[in-house]
């Protein structure tokens, strides 16, 4: 019986034994592992390949099949008959686990509907259709319509503007147009921003409601075949989703910064912040092309264009009347957060927390189910290593996470109902999501950066025999190439070219790890694979389905197994370092980079401003305007003032000297320390992320408390790094900037304080 079997089997083969086995059937060459000596390294890599064993991609296959088979939203009894199958698993792979339940308010469609007025009426369907080759499809009895959470309900009529992608520069395109949405229905394309800032901004701008449809530049038969005869979307698809103003803080919306249990204090809808107040309703672009085809009024700017074979019009005069309707469910449900947990022999107070959601918009095959299964393989590969009496030195804690789509919810509310115990205990948070072929991706603290560089380049990319991380470097060197390569991918290719590490991108919003890293102010990872399977056209749809994840995520499931290794690893090191794997100038070189973007976007504006001026005075615009069809001239901007940065370079500097010098001591003493060392520096490391954090919090949303790494009010996903700072700078809230030019500064000097402090006593004799 081979080592594989008797492990399945959980037969006491002793961990020396299997340990020894695998070294012998693996001679690897020995390699630097941050956190361990030479030797616990070596006995590490053995470890990891008995862990390699137990992965099995035919095991995951059969979960997402089942756990993808019925419709699986928030409060449909497959969602709980989910949560309830992998808490028996994992108890039977020897974790303690058990279900925590929330109560948050979910609303779920009553009704819906949407009719085009006037001469040429048309009712939209609203629905998406069975589809051949795709078994799932037609399973609707359970299924909720396609829908937007948290949007305001209502019952409007109006006329219909078209706003493109519906984002800032697109009402100032429209307002150089003359077209005003006051009292307007909108409607607006999916792309360029999170499908949240697009009723906002409409209702900022006095719209009476809002549509958001795919069009097919972007995801449909522009981009690649349609399903079913290839993966893009087809044309009754709908992508759902939240709207909720998760920018200000996320979870359920009535219980901001506590656990939504049975009895919490909740805020009434009407006062809770993020609820959106005008309605909203997703549309396929079979529904939205009658409606955008009626649409009168000057011909859309060549960036508004999308595929559809019409010409597109921005609407305002002759404009198509439209009659838009929700009504929703506004009930709490509960929600099921399955949490296992590993306890650790050396630090049991020490916490490293994997997470991945199990809820889905329907069946979530691909978002998120892809990687739940692969959570689930590494809990299980965990689990039969611990059958051989092997335990982890920190505490292991596996969580599946309930209602992450309608807004990071069981993921958020875990986390409040455990702030405090987890700013102790918690050495760092990591995130899957979805899943499917392609690159290796990373994003989150740059403490942890060295790790997943290791982790990366030991990896190997399934289909290329390379490790991920030179198919990774190889992707960073050909898009700098391009003449149209984006600063960030310049500066990874620059960083990787000489074999050093590809920096990590920093997290902004959109999954799990939001509560952990920019509330609690703990490390946190978001890693995954992706760029190759074609799961894009079928996002937030009833087509996210098993069928379409065997034909376009991973066919071979070669790559869940890929991120169940990187994962695992990273997982296995965080626990069971001699001490907890980080490295602190990656933080330093960070930070540097984003002081010099800060101050470069000061620049920019001046020199902007001055080149406008110019045009304006020398009366350009008219000149050059075409009679037939005039666009009035932007409005001149206030001037740029004087910022004082000294503040923060001078602690970017003593940040410098102290991440360097905490490195050091670090290497240098690793597996020298006494007793009270090592418990002093597990503490430091548990809660150096914690640093970065401020009480007050950012202006305006003192839920995020992380002044180095936010979403952006007005990117809703994407990242703002020095968020306070930046976003001032790109609102010209002048003073707000130079307020928070300090207070980051004062955070930025608080971490290089435990830094010093901590290099300090690990050289102390």
């Amino acid at each position: 019986m081979s080592l594989r079997s008797r492990l399945a089997l959980g037969c006491a083969l002793p961990l020396s034994l299997a340990l020894a086995l695998a070294c012998s059937a693996s001679a690897q060459t020995a390699k630097p592992m941050l956190g361990f000596t030479p030797d616990s390294a070596q006995r590490e890599r053995a470890l990891e390949g008995v862990y390699d064993k137990q992965l099995d991609g035919s095991e995951m296959r059969a979960w997402l099949e089942q756990l993808s088979s019925e419709p699986n939203h928030v409060g449909a009894p497959h969602n709980k008959a989910n949560a309830e199958f992998m808490l028996a698993k994992f108890k039977e792979w020897g974790w303690d686990a058990r279900i925590e339940t929330f109560y948050v308010l979910y609303p779920t469609p009553i009704s819906e509907s949407l009719d085009l007025l006037g001469p040429k009426p048309f009712t939209a369907a609203l629905h998406e259709g069975p589809v051949e080759g795709d078994r799932t499809s037609g399973k609707t009895q359970n299924a909720l319509p396609p829908y937007v959470a948290y949007q305001g309900d209502g019952d409007v009529t109006g006329d219909l503007v078209y706003v493109n992608y519906g984002m800032p520069e697109d009402y100032k395109a429209l307002e150089r147009l003359g077209v005003s949405v006051k009292g307007k229905i909108v409607i607006a394309r999916y792309g360029a921003g999170w499908r949240g800032l697009k009723p906002e901004l409409a209702q900022e701008h006095g719209a009476i409601g809002c549509l958001i449809y795919s069009d097919p530049a972007d995801d449909g038969y522009a981009t690649d075949d349609v399903w079913p005869k290839g993966g893009q979307r087809p044309p009754q698809g709908v992508q759902r989703g939240s709207v909720q103003r998760m920018m200000l803080y996320s979870g359920d919306p009535l219980t901001p910064g506590v656990g939504a249990t049975k009895d919490a204090n909740r805020l009434t809808r009407e006062t809770a912040q993020t609820i959106l107040k005008i309605p909203a309703l997703p549309i396929s672009y079979a529904d939205a092309q009658p409606l955008l085809e009626a649409l009168g009024g000057q011909m859309a700017p060549r960036n508004f264009r999308g595929a559809l074979p019409i010409t597109y019009h921005v609407g305002g005069a002759d404009a198509a009347r439209v009659h838009l309707a929700v009504k929703s469910d506004w009930s709490l449900k509960p929600i099921y957060d399955v949490i296992a947990t590993l306890k650790g022999k050396d630090f049991p107070d020490q916490w490293v927390v994997r997470g991945n959601h199990h809820d889905g918009w329907v069946f979530g095959a691909t978002d998120p189910l892809s990687g739940n299964v692969v959570l689930m393989e590494e809990a299980k590969a965990i689990g039969q290593l611990a059958k051989t009496g092997w335990r982890p030195k920190r505490t292991l804690v596996y969580a599946s996470w309930d209602a992450e789509e309608p807004g990071l919810i069981g993921s958020t509310e875990w986390a409040e109902a455990h702030a405090e115990e987890l700013q102790k205990k918690a050495l760092a948070y990591v995130n899957s999501d979805s899943n499917e072929r392609g690159f290796f991706g990373a994003e989150g603290s740059h403490s942890l950066q060295t790790l997943v560089n290791q982790v990366a380049s030991e990896t190997p990319d399934p289909e290329t025999g390379v490790s991920v991380a030179d198919r990774l470097k190889g992707k960073f060197m050909l898009d700098a190439a391009s003449p149209t390569a984006r600063e960030d991918v310049k500066l990874a290719a620059a960083a990787t070219a000489n074999g050093g590490e590809f920096p990590l991108p920093p997290l902004g919003s959109g999954s799990d790890y939001t509560g952990f890293l920019q509330h609690l102010g703990v490390a946190s990872l978001n890693v995954g694979f992706g760029g190759e399977g074609e799961m894009g056209g079928v996002y937030h749809s009833i087509y996210d389905s098993y069928d379409h994840f065997l034909r376009y995520g991973d066919p071979t499931f070669d790559y869940e197994v890929a991120l169940a290794k990187s994962a695992g690893r990273i997982m296995l090191r965080l626990a069971d370092g001699e001490a907890p794997p980080m490295r602190f100038t990656p933080v330093s070189s960070a930070v540097a980079q984003y002081l010099k973007e800060v101050k470069g976007l000061v620049d920019k504006d001046r020199t902007g401003d001055e080149k406008l001026a110019h045009l304006l005075a020398a009366k350009a615009y008219e000149l050059s305007n075409d009679p037939l069809h005039p666009l009035a001239a932007p409005k001149p901007e206030a001037p740029v003032p004087a910022l004082d940065f000294s503040a923060l370079d001078v602690a970017t500097s003593r940040l410098d000297a102290a991440a360097k010098a905490f490195d050091a001591a670090y290497a240098t003493n690793l597996g020298r320390l006494d007793r009270k060392q090592q418990a002093s520096l597990e503490t430091l490391l548990s809660g150096m992320e914690q640093g970065l954090t401020s009480a007050e919090g950012l202006p305006g949303r003192p839920w995020f408390h992380h002044m180095l790494y936010a979403p952006g009010l007005l990117t809703g996903y994407g990242a703002k790094t020095m968020p306070a700072v930046r976003e001032a700078i790109e609102s010209r809230r002048w003073a707000e900037a130079q307020t928070y030019i300090v207070v980051t500064a004062k955070t930025l000097d608080t971490y290089a304080e435990r830094l010093e402090r901590g290099a300090s006593s690990l050289s102390a004799k």
